[in-house]
């Protein structure tokens, strides 16, 4: 925000325009603009919109944006999804140009909560990872910033480990992640952009959240609570976030940033349909990837056409997964847990390929 603004004038503007929204001091208000400008960071690349062609498309579907109430219901947030919460905790990606990280890391966090049917899974995957292993062959920098379809891609071919395998820091370093990382990666099984109206919030309402980029303007920095929309002050820079639900009522997508809980609705914003370029295209994660060991499941049930290539366990809180042709002991070992289910089926440390069971121990 232009510093000869105040937060005053700004409110007197915003209630001026009717704009929905009220500004405040943030954790990001009073920094210099030069540091603002470090909390952003998407810079779209090859065969992704302009930051303008966005928002043009974005304008022009407004309309339909709030007219498209048949396939979906008419709110959704994942933060009360019947009365659970997928959505993982406010991240602070502080002086680094690195949201493309945390906006795609934060869908595939609540995706990886929503397959296991887990709200409470304690799922933290480590940005840095993303960033600085994964991005600089594309061009990935704090200084520069990156774009979205190589970070998702990087979930797709390369996986994230967890966040303790390569803590973040705000500034440019090399990747030097632990040793075993490759085993505590988790993979999606692909990604898609949307872009129609109607389809937006049904793979919102029923799938789970979305990675979107949109383009922020000053007084974005002093948002405090209510339907964002741009009233005053010039263009910062682009920044891509996760769109976890939408509220037909307000007319507006409900979103999780990466600026701390200093910063707006303890760090969640609200932002009308057709602004910005938030809604022209979103990244949705297809699925996710399991690969690599589970522990302490329980098997619940089983299901087989024959013994040999098409046996399937139920995993308690996994859900079903296909058992590897090639390894009769896990079938049996499974049928014998299966059998005990009246006393409570013993808990297993699986090993899973793409989803498929190929190890398993008793405990």
């Amino acid at each position: 925000m232009p510093k000869d603004i105040d937060h005053n004038q700004l409110n007197a503007l915003i209630q001026s325009a009717n704009a929905g929204w009220s500004a405040g001091e943030t954790s990001v208000s009073e920094l210099p603009p030069e540091e603002q400008l470090r909390r952003l960071g998407y810079k779209p690349g090859p065969g992704e919109e302009s930051l303008e062609q966005r928002i043009q498309a974005s304008a022009s579907k407004a309309a339909a944006l709030k007219a498209s109430l048949a396939a979906a219901p008419a709110s959704f947030d994942w933060r009360n999804a019947g009365g659970n919460n997928y959505v993982t905790p406010i991240r602070d990606q502080k002086q680094c140009g690195s949201c493309v990280s945390f906006g795609t890391t934060a869908a595939v966090e609540s995706a990886f909560r929503i397959a296991r049917q887990n709200p409470g899974l304690n799922v933290d995957l480590a940005e840095a990872s993303l960033f600085f292993c994964v991005g600089p062959a594309t061009g990935a920098s704090c200084s520069n910033g990156w774009y979205m379809a190589p970070a998702m891609d990087g979930y797709k071919n390369t996986g994230v480990p967890d966040e303790a395998c390569f803590p973040y820091t705000d500034h440019q370093q090399a990747c030097s992640q632990c040793s075993d990382w490759s085993s505590r990666a988790i993979k999606i099984t692909g990604w898609h952009t949307i872009s129609a109206a109607a389809d937006i919030k049904t793979w919102l309402s029923t799938r789970g959240p979305l990675a979107s980029c949109f383009t922020v303007y000053n007084d974005f920095f002093s948002y405090r609570s209510g339907v964002y929309r741009h009233v005053s002050g010039a263009v910062a820079g682009g920044h891509c976030i996760c769109v976890i639900g939408y509220d037909d009522a307000a007319g507006c997508w409900i979103c999780k940033n990466s600026w701390g809980t200093g910063w707006g609705d303890s760090g969640f914003f609200r932002i009308a349909y057709g602004e910005c370029g938030i809604d022209s295209t979103m990244w949705a994660v297809d699925g996710i990837l399991e690969t690599g060991w589970l522990n302490n499941a329980r098997v619940t049930g089983l299901w087989a056409i024959d013994q040999d290539r098409n046996a399937w366990a139920y995993l308690n809180g996994t859900g079903w997964r296909r058992i590897a042709w090639d390894n009769d002991n896990i079938f049996f070992n499974l049928l014998r847990l299966a059998s005990a289910a009246k006393e409570g089926a013993r808990p297993v440390n699986v090993y899973q390929d793409g989803g498929v069971i190929k190890q398993i121990y008793v405990l």
